[in-house]
């Protein structure tokens, strides 16, 4: 191929709809048919990366081996296509807006007035075009954050209008929309839709392809309809059906044919449609489990997406090892000495969850006592394997004041340390230990078992650390540090090795995990919840 394609998502009608699952799946069905390809995220919001904003607000903050705070779809991107994602695949509105005033203030440009059009549209262009140019991807996917007819998209969608003018045939606009389902009337409503594209075009953007989400099957007339009223091929109409896992989603997207519609639309050879068998492979598998493995979550944000890549590396884990995860969200908040017996009990696993911040440590501590008294399989991640060190100290060493200084500046027990080069750091956002690291594991450890080899590279996103002042006492008790940062000698990984299965880990495992590699932490950990429970 001598030009690359381009692909741009939007959505309409409503918010949460699946672009990004949507757009992971359309890379999915173009990369089985042996395109290079890369999927990026544009977000309207002003903020300059998602890394400072709440989990409430918008779900977890995923980070890149390259080490930015990104939008949790990157990671449905690299757990469909297991591409790795960079700085480079999400863009946001603040960044924009940053790179354009440093520019004025150089005086890139020689004191003109900066407009959104068409200095902010023409930096969105350049950054819509730069993965193409750099690395001479077949296709680029781009979703656009948000909603059409929100006022902060409105730049985004005036640089794709000029880019499919410029582009020509080598763009196309795949539109999402909702098809609601009235009950009174035992109808669904297209009107909706219409309005969403009247949208789209009022500013200049026709869509090539509709995909409608829904909720019930839409019916041969209704897609029809929606072509005719939406100037769009009928066959470029594809009905998007709530699927019992996203993972469904490829099959039945290629099951309509979009990909090679996408092709023809691009003036490209279609071929034959391939047969993702790795893929169907392990939703079949995922089908024939029907045994049930419950874990614990055990965090602070009542909220599914604040956890979301935990929850889908366990997913895969249970399928790989022919169960069913069933995952319950336990509110440390709400765990204390009293309640903790009731909460955790019927786990056959729990996972402590990572995190920042005061609220909700010390249930975390009481789990975490209450898993190691217990026996239980425990995975604590980032923060969850700090507030086990903390418990450690108070319970086995005998450091009632123990804690991490990011709680408790005071303590005498500093076992959890702020990080040496984060002291001087006053700024949020991009400034803490983040992405791909080296670490060495201790070759009569069980995670050395688990990875099957003495280096690993894993992500992170921290300021505090193990106090490596206390290590021998920890070894000298039974908790062993096992994994550590070639450079800095950070302690990346403790467990308790006379138990079934007690780890933690400074590093976000998760993060790696993807659908045809799922990530050895977690199948391992939830093969021992699986054993842990049929004694």
């Amino acid at each position: 191929m001598t030009d690359t394609k381009y692909i741009f998502v939007t959505g309409g009608v409503a918010s949460s709809l699946g672009k990004g699952i949507i757009s992971s799946s359309i890379g999915k069905l173009l990369q089985a048919r042996g395109y290079n390809i890369t999927i990026q995220k544009f977000d309207p919001y002003i903020n300059v990366d998602p890394g400072t904003l709440n989990p409430y607000e918008h779900g977890e903050c995923y980070v890149t081996e390259d080490g930015q705070e990104t939008d949790l779809d990157l990671g449905h991107y690299e757990r469909f296509t297991g591409i790795h994602t960079t700085r480079n695949n999400n863009m946001t509105t603040g960044k924009i807006y940053q790179s354009v005033i440093e520019k004025e203030r150089r005086g890139d440009y020689l004191g003109k007035t900066i407009q959104v059009i068409p200095h902010i549209t023409d930096e969105i262009k350049r950054d819509m075009l730069f993965l193409g140019k750099k690395n001479r991807y077949d296709f680029v996917i781009t979703e656009i954050g948000g909603t059409v007819g929100d006022i902060e998209g409105l730049p985004f969608l005036e640089a794709i209008r000029q880019l499919k003018w410029e582009l020509g045939k080598n763009a196309i606009c795949v539109h999402l929309t909702y098809v609601p389902y009235l009950a009174a009337a035992k109808e669904l409503k297209t009107k909706p839709t219409q309005h969403s594209v009247k949208e789209l075009q009022s500013v200049g953007i026709q869509p090539d392809i509709l995909i409608l989400r829904t909720e019930h099957e839409l019916g041969s007339g209704l897609k029809k309809k929606v072509a005719n009223f939406c100037n769009v091929a009928p066959e470029a109409v594809v009905e998007n059906l709530d699927q019992p896992t996203i993972y469904e989603v490829p099959l039945r997207m290629q099951e309509q044919g979009l990909d090679a519609t996408i092709l023809r639309l691009l003036g490209m050879e279609v071929g034959p449609t391939p047969g993702l068998g790795p893929w169907r492979s392990f939703l079949e598998r995922r089908h024939k489990a029907t045994e049930i493995v419950n874990i614990g979550l055990v965090g602070k944000y009542d909220l599914q997406d604040a956890y979301k890549s935990i929850l889908e590396a366990l997913s895969q884990a249970g399928t790989y090892n022919d169960h069913k995860v069933k995952t319950h969200f336990i509110n440390s908040e709400k765990i204390t000495d009293d309640t903790v017996a009731e909460m955790l009990s019927p786990m056959d696993g729990i996972v402590i969850c990572p995190g920042f911040g005061q609220r909700g440590i010390e249930g975390k501590i009481t789990a975490a006592k209450y898993c190691r008294t217990h026996d239980i399989p425990t995975f604590g991640i980032c923060l969850g394997m700090q507030m086990m060190v903390v418990e450690f100290a108070r319970n086995v060493l005998g450091y009632e004041d123990a804690n991490s200084s990011e709680m408790d500046s005071k303590t005498a027990h500093n076992v959890i340390d702020i990080m040496e080069e984060q002291k001087n750091i006053t700024n949020m956002g991009g400034t803490m230990r983040l992405g791909a690291y080296e670490c060495n594991l201790r070759k009569d450890s069980r995670v050395y078992e688990i990875y099957g080899k003495e280096t690993i590279h894993e992500r992170h996103r921290h300021r505090y650390e193990f106090n490596s002042d206390f290590i021998q006492e920890y070894e000298n008790h039974g908790m062993q540090c096992v994994g550590r940062n070639p450079e800095c000698d950070l302690i990346e990984i403790v467990e308790i090795p006379n138990l079934k299965w007690y780890i933690g880990t400074q590093f976000h495992p998760e993060y790696s995990s993807t659908v045809l590699h799922p990530h050895p932490l977690f199948l391992n950990f939830v093969k021992a919840a699986i054993e842990n429970k049929k004694k």
